[in-house]
């Protein structure tokens, strides 16, 4: 398990659908010279190939898929103007994504070592929201989006996903208090402005 945790920086985390991306703009619109928003996949060019990918234009391996994820995320973190420097100049990050999802979205296709061994490097956020939803009540808000969904958002994956993150957000539970990383559950069928006054309740402090 990491140690080493970065300071103002806060991950929401959870399976498609789950209100993460809602929940942060929310946040940022609040108070925009505090806090930033990103994402992962990135705006880079890495990011876009995912993206690409991720719309189902054409397939990689999945160890390959794990490979591109950590190397945009390693660009995402360490980078110029990337989150690591914004948040010890002083900015707030606030990114929609982060390793735990590799480690739930690609244990599934791959196995949990290579996703473990590859996102070994990476900080720990201050604060970890996780957005805890019935599969099939998320894939219902995807489906009603009108959109056309990405390769893993199907019932079967997204099931497949849901017990894996659970997997993952458990064990790092149980070593959040010696590490210093604050893990949040939020119940994401609520309502919007519920979840919205219930994450500004604990992040003003």
């Amino acid at each position: 398990m990491k140690v080493m945790v970065l300071k103002n920086f806060i991950v929401f985390e959870g399976i498609d659908g789950a209100g993460t991306s809602t929940q942060i703009k929310k946040l940022v619109e609040r108070e925009p010279e505090h806090f930033a928003a990103t994402a992962e996949p990135t705006t880079g060019e890495t990011g876009r190939f995912l993206r690409r990918m991720l719309g189902g234009e054409f397939s990689v391996d999945e160890k390959t898929n794990a490979y591109l994820f950590a190397a945009d995320r390693c660009e995402h973190i360490f980078g110029k103007g990337g989150v690591q420097e914004l948040c010890e100049g002083g900015k707030i990050v606030v990114s929609d994504r982060y390793f735990f999802s590799s480690m739930a979205y690609q244990s599934v296709s791959c196995g949990e070592e290579l996703p473990r061994l590859l996102n070994s490097p990476f900080p720990l956020p201050e604060y970890l929201f996780y957005f805890v939803i019935n599969p099939e009540v998320s894939l219902g808000r995807v489906t009603a989006r009108g959109e056309k969904k990405e390769i893993y958002e199907t019932i079967e994956k997204q099931k497949k996903i849901a017990a894996q993150y659970e997997k993952v957000i458990s064990e790092y539970e149980k070593t959040a208090a010696g590490s210093g990383m604050k893990i949040v559950r939020i119940d994401a069928e609520k309502s919007i402005d519920e979840i919205s006054a219930e994450i500004w309740k604990i992040l003003k402090r």
